[in-house]
């Protein structure tokens, strides 16, 4: 069944987001301070302009009238004096915008670049749970498209806030100073422009939260498929996926339309009340110069001032439209980059020369409080033993070990490692203790050796080459063009799942670890292969504590403790002669792997 599309009304705290937003861009305080001056300069130099153009044009009338009626007629060299004047002033202008600009640029990019920054370091350290929450497009989303919007709308308002301010001001006082009725009459319009400003930026807030909201949602949807893409179609699933994306798509669109389309309004809307000023100015203004209470180069840059007066507020509707898109990005950005992380205790010790005593005390733990999946675990574990855990699926095999790593905290209990409580032990000090090979083998887009050397940065060459013949891989990579040069792809597929199961397993000889971790190592080989394999694991294994989850009970014939799960509990344990011999629910699984088919 597709998804239940459910569309926001409004932001989360939209307050509360500025307010962050704000003093997110402290550290840029003195930037905004020379952008805020140059803008101040460039726009002042800007609307004296229009003035000075009237004098020129009063001018040019004076002379024409003065023609008409004696010998007096048009003095261009005071034209010329009053244009240059004018040019200069403009060039001045475009000289302060072009740096506040460049600055300005300087800054947003800045910005988004710490921002994205700041959610890369954040995603090492926010739990594993975190991402059983959220799926991959939406946290891609949050480093492409949310901070891609906040440092272009940055760039774009904060310039135009300054200039709208100051324009509007400036314009203002210059209205003043020509005539004071005539600009009276002009801000009586102002009521009736507000009223349409803020009714068209009501209603488009909600939709450029919604907007943001679905634009994540496509991407997952279009990131999900394309990762499947050859599951969807084994399962004939691409009208379900295609109803999905086909939701959420139709959402982005309808907010998408209804925001641009309410934002886009506002230029018309501001166009249609300027033009209804610019005919009050002309009709009033005519009249008092007929009177003789103002010139017709004055009537003229009372006009233009009149069409600029609207126009910063147009442009501080607009910014505040693109205000709400950018606090709606912002406030999914900062979420995640504040949301819980796995704080380590300030006590927490390192853990050195360990022998790999492991214990499980009590141990309860549940994905969600109220779905237990570890109820009462107890083991306890010696240097250098060999554990197998085996069960049926979903019997808490693999989470046991995902406990082990601290990947999740306990709901109950403790696990220690040579007597000290995980949770007292410093993260990346743990990290280094284990080796872990798990079910699904994970490569990431770079050569071989990088590969295998991911877990120890500062191994040789020789070191890698060595981890991959005792991991039986080496042959492999000998067959390849470009030998361990060669380069694993972004989707891993030019390696067969076997062969990136060998590599997996060179990478943790590589690391040589106190506690080897094996989740279904060998499942993606075949017979032969795995014989190679379990060689070489008996062999790393050696004077290690491992811990092997398999389900080819075959392949733990020789564990020293096996461990039988069911729901959660420990139902059985011994080596493999004892748990037969019992005839228990390990000899029902073991007979079930053996079973003659009649």
């Amino acid at each position: 069944m597709p998804r239940k599309v459910v569309a926001i009304d409004k932001a989360k705290d939209f307050k509360t987001t500025s307010k962050k937003f704000l003093a997110s861009l402290k550290q840029y305080k003195v930037a905004f301070i020379i952008i805020f001056l140059f803008a101040i300069c460039s726009t002042v130099f800007s609307i004296v302009g229009p003035k000075i153009l009237g004098n020129a044009t009063t001018e040019i009338y004076n002379g024409i009238i003065g023609k008409l009626s004696s010998s007096v007629g048009i003095n261009f060299g005071k034209i010329g004096k009053i244009l240059i004047t004018l040019l200069i002033l403009y060039i001045f202008s475009l000289i302060f915008s072009f740096i506040q600009g460049i600055i300005m640029t300087n800054v947003s990019q800045k910005y988004a670049y710490n921002l994205r920054k700041k959610v890369e370091e954040k995603i090492n350290k926010v739990p594993v749970s975190y991402f059983d929450k959220k799926n991959n497009g939406e946290v891609l989303s949050l480093i492409t498209n949310d901070i891609d919007i906040i440092g272009q709308n940055l760039n774009q308002s904060a310039t135009q806030i300054i200039t709208s301010v100051v324009t509007l001001i400036g314009t203002l006082v210059m209205m003043l100073s020509i005539n004071v009725v005539i600009t009276i009459v002009v801000l009586l319009m102002l009521p009736v422009t507000f009223i349409f400003a803020s009714k068209i930026v009501g209603k488009s807030q909600k939709y450029f939260t919604t907007q943001q909201e679905y634009l994540a949602k496509v991407n997952g949807d279009v990131e999900e498929s394309y990762g499947g893409h050859m599951v969807i179609k084994a399962f004939n699933a691409e009208e379900k996926v295609f109803d999905n994306f086909y939701n959420d798509n139709k959402v982005l669109y309808q907010a998408g339309w209804k925001s641009n389309f309410l934002s886009g309004l506002m230029h018309p809307v501001m166009v249609f009340i300027g033009n209804i000023n610019y005919v009050v100015v002309a009709i009033i203004g005519g009249y008092f110069a007929v009177l003789g209470k103002i010139t017709v180069g004055n009537i003229q840059s009372f006009i233009t001032y009149s069409k600029n007066f609207t126009n910063p507020i147009s442009q501080l509707a607009q910014i505040f439209s693109m205000l709400q898109q950018t606090i709606a990005a912002a406030e999914r950005v900062f979420d995640f980059i504040e949301s819980k992380e796995d704080v380590e205790r300030k006590d927490a010790i390192s853990l050195k020369n360990v022998k790999g005593d492991v214990c499980f005390n009590h141990v309860k733990f549940g994905y969600k409080k109220d779905k237990i999946v570890i109820k009462d675990f107890n083991c306890k574990v010696k240097s250098g033993q060999k554990i197998a855990i085996v069960g049926p699926t979903g019997a808490g095999k693999t989470t046991i070990v995902k406990l082990l790593m601290r990947f999740y905290h306990l709901n109950g209990g403790f696990i220690s490692i040579d007597g000290v409580d995980i949770e007292n032990i410093k993260k990346e000090d743990l990290s280094k203790i284990f080796g872990m090979v798990l079910q699904d083998a994970w490569l990431f887009n770079g050569t071989i050796m990088d590969n295998v050397r991911y877990g120890m940065l500062e191994a040789s060459d020789d070191k890698v080459i060595e981890a991959c013949k005792l991991a039986r891989v080496d042959h492999f990579i000998d067959t390849l063009k470009d030998g361990y040069n060669m380069v694993i792809n972004e989707e891993s597929d030019n390696v067969s799942l076997g062969q990136k199961q060998l590599l997996t397993i060179a990478r943790a000889i590589l690391l040589n670890p106190k506690i080897l971790i094996l989740d279904e190592a060998t499942s993606s080989v075949d017979t032969r292969t795995e014989v190679l394999i379990q060689e070489a694991m008996d062999h790393l294994m050696e004077g290690r504590t491992s811990f092997i989850i398999a389900h080819r009970l075959s392949t733990i014939k020789n564990a020293d403790l096996i461990l039988v799960l069911n729901d959660g509990d420990v139902v059985e344990q011994g080596t493999h002669e004892q748990l037969l011999a019992k005839g228990g629910f390990y000899t029902d699984i073991y007979n079930s792997q053996f079973e003659k088919i009649s």
